[in-house]
């Protein structure tokens, strides 16, 4: 009925990885807690998977390079690859212990990601790779450019995981991960909220093009629905 798979300390704090049945469907549940707080479950896929469909709709080129901020369950990644134009996709993750469990193969998922030659794993950390225009997110291509890069790892733009992530979350910080972009290139970001207009109008004054998309989906575990977004910026200012 229930197991615990992995228990890690990071810098970040205590990390489990477990796995439960769910007695509605008969279906196994992956569940990742980080301290007191759940960071995902497998039962709950929709907004992970509408962070790839959303951003990549967004893309006319037929050979797109992808970012992924944030590995988690690996649903975002997944649904990535499942887009035949994408020719390579980074997946960074700061935690250690979630690349493994995907090389492990502990997650359904992992073997997908790990066998797809157009995937890499990156163990480091998102935000300090975006403030660093001149190395980037790809250590073995200082400073690329990308045409996509989709991030899912704070709760919303306001309720972060770590209080250094909120330097992102600001009109120099979008600055500078825009730089990351090439013309035209898309910024997509995962909220566990609805819209944030402050937020928006951030994205709309650094980006020049950006809307939110409503994610909603029943949650059987609080029964009511559950309303997330997607934010979508185009990098227009970063035309040449």
């Amino acid at each position: 009925m229930f197991e615990e798979l992995d228990f890690q300390v990071t810098s970040l704090g205590t990390l489990v990885l477990r796995r439960r049945r769910d007695l509605s469907t008969g279906q196994d549940i992956f569940e990742i807690k980080l301290n007191d707080d759940f960071l995902m479950s497998s039962k709950f896929t929709v907004s992970e998977e509408a962070l790839s469909r959303l951003g990549l709709a967004e893309l006319s080129e037929t050979d797109i390079s992808v970012v992924v901020g944030g590995l988690g369950l690996g649903y975002t990644a997944a649904s990535v690859l499942q887009d035949r134009r994408v020719r390579s996709m980074l997946v960074v993750d700061a935690l250690k212990p979630v690349i493994d469990w995907h090389e492990g193969g502990l997650l359904p998922l992992g073997q997908i990601l790990v066998q797809d030659k157009r995937c890499r794993l990156i163990h480091g950390n998102f935000f300090e790779m975006a403030g660093s225009p001149a190395t980037g997110f790809d250590p073995v291509s200082p400073g690329r450019r990308f045409d996509a890069i989709l991030l899912d790892i704070d709760h919303s733009p306001t309720e972060l995981l770590h209080p250094s992530n909120a330097a992102l979350y600001t009109f120099d910080g979008l600055t500078t991960l825009a730089r990351h972009l090439r013309p035209q290139g898309v910024f997509a970001l995962w909220s566990n909220n609805r819209e944030d207009p402050a937020f928006m109008e951030l994205l709309r004054a650094t980006f020049g093009v950006a809307r939110a998309e409503p994610v909603v989906f029943d949650n059987p575990l609080q029964g009511r629905e559950a309303h997330q977004c997607v934010y979508i910026a185009r990098n227009v200012e970063g035309d040449e």
